[in-house]
């Protein structure tokens, strides 16, 4: 055996064992105590109730099953509805837990290892994207930042699918980097999963595909886009119309605004709707300007990045539903500014060490003195996705962005 791949073989073997004795504290320390991943088990509990019983998990029957499950009842009608709402495909990605003869405290446990392990996994291969070699501390320090950050520890503990979302783009960007075509379209097609979250990243990246006749990243996304719905077609025919109707009960029961409409009509209520509408407007508008840019650039490049980090920003501002566990795809375009920081600022490492503290515990504190219940504030839909926009439009701007943004 090689020397690489005996060490290809005992890293795997190492993070398998990290990854089981994780699995084994996560639920000795969290799960056996605290039930939960909200956002997972409704999703968890549908594809079980399909591949174990042949149940329609968009049918009311299912439905009533999840709320019992997690109400001890069925749901009031100001309550959330703990619906399926996901794209059948979920199922094939959930399909190994749902067979698994173990409790849900170890299920819970297992999925809430895997949320971990998918941002640390997304934040290294975004350093990759980024040529961003950091001094072992700072990394280790970006690591434990990734994993206590605000947006994150809600989305590991709400069990949000958001952190599979965030590595399965940060890997289609490194593909398309890489010029891995093939791979980056079967990556991005993987974010459709949970759509919102790339919205408007997709047909961006497939305008660019096709003005550039990057066909392979095309035939990659549409290849893998037929098996996932031909799949979903042969498994459940009805998926779509079921999956149609809970997209639309979603509003009824969900209280997630986003964040044109909190600044709009919350903190500055008299501006009203005309405001907010306008102020989508112009944004969409200010986004396919730069679309335009975007499709003659030939090859992937950091002004490349730079717009598709302004598209996943306005993606966050403008979608009437959103949440702040799915600000963390905004991870690129943050730590993408973090390393100017680090490279254009004397003491750079200091720095982004120093943002990395007063972000925990501002947002933390921010969280802790707004809180409502057990409802997050609104106030927390807006730091991070306006202070990006604010950084990168001036970036995208200033004169001399281009020797900024180029690596150091």
């Amino acid at each position: 055996m090689q020397v690489s791949q005996r060490n290809n073989l005992l890293l795997l073997v190492g993070l398998l064992i990290i990854f089981v004795v994780m699995v084994v504290a996560v639920r000795q320390f969290f799960t056996l105590e605290a039930a939960g991943a909200n956002d997972f088990y409704p999703r968890w509990r549908g594809a079980q109730l399909f591949w174990q019983e042949g149940m329609d998990p968009y049918s009311e029957e299912a439905t009533a099953v999840i709320q019992t499950d997690m109400y001890g009842r069925l749901a009031k009608p100001d309550e959330d509805q703990v619906l399926f709402v996901y794209p059948f495909y979920v199922v094939f990605v959930l399909l190994p837990l749902t067979w698994l003869p173990v409790s849900y405290s170890w299920i819970q446990a297992i999925w809430l290892t895997v949320m971990i392990f998918s941002l640390i996994t997304a934040v290294v291969l975004t350093l990759r994207l980024l040529d961003w070699t950091m001094p072992p501390w700072l990394f280790a320090l970006t690591l434990i930042w990734t994993i206590l950050f605000y947006n994150s520890t809600r989305t590991i503990i709400l069990g949000q699918f958001a952190a599979l979302i965030l590595l399965w783009l940060a890997a289609a960007l490194l593909m398309l980097k890489q010029e891995q075509y093939g791979w980056a379209g079967i990556f991005l097609a993987l974010t459709t999963i949970k759509p919102q979250m790339t919205l408007f990243v997709l047909p961006a990246l497939l305008l660019w595909a096709l003005w550039q006749k990057k066909w392979r990243l095309i035939f990659g996304f549409g290849g893998m886009m037929v098996g996932l719905l031909t799949l979903s077609f042969l498994f459940l025919p009805s998926w779509l119309s079921g999956f149609m109707a809970q997209v639309n009960a979603y509003p009824g029961y969900t209280v997630t605004p986003s964040p044109l409409w909190i600044i709009t009509q919350y903190y500055f209520s008299f501006l009203g709707k005309p405001v907010e509408i306008g102020l989508t407007v112009m944004l969409l508008l200010y986004m396919l300007a730069l679309w335009w840019k975007l499709v003659k650039i030939p090859d992937y490049s950091r002004e490349m990045l730079l717009i598709l980090s302004i598209t996943m920003i306005v993606n966050n501002m403008v979608l009437v539903r959103t949440a702040t566990t799915n600000f963390i795809v905004l991870y690129i375009p943050l730590l993408f500014c973090l390393q100017l920081l680090h490279n254009h600022f004397r003491r750079g490492q200091l720095w982004v060490a120093l943002f990395y503290a007063l972000s925990f515990f501002s947002l933390w504190v921010l969280f802790l003195v707004t809180i409502v219940g057990d409802q997050e504030h609104v106030i927390m839909f807006l730091p991070l996705p306006l202070l990006l926009l604010f950084v990168l439009v001036w970036l995208l701007h200033k004169p001399s962005a281009n020797k900024i943004i180029q690596p150091h």
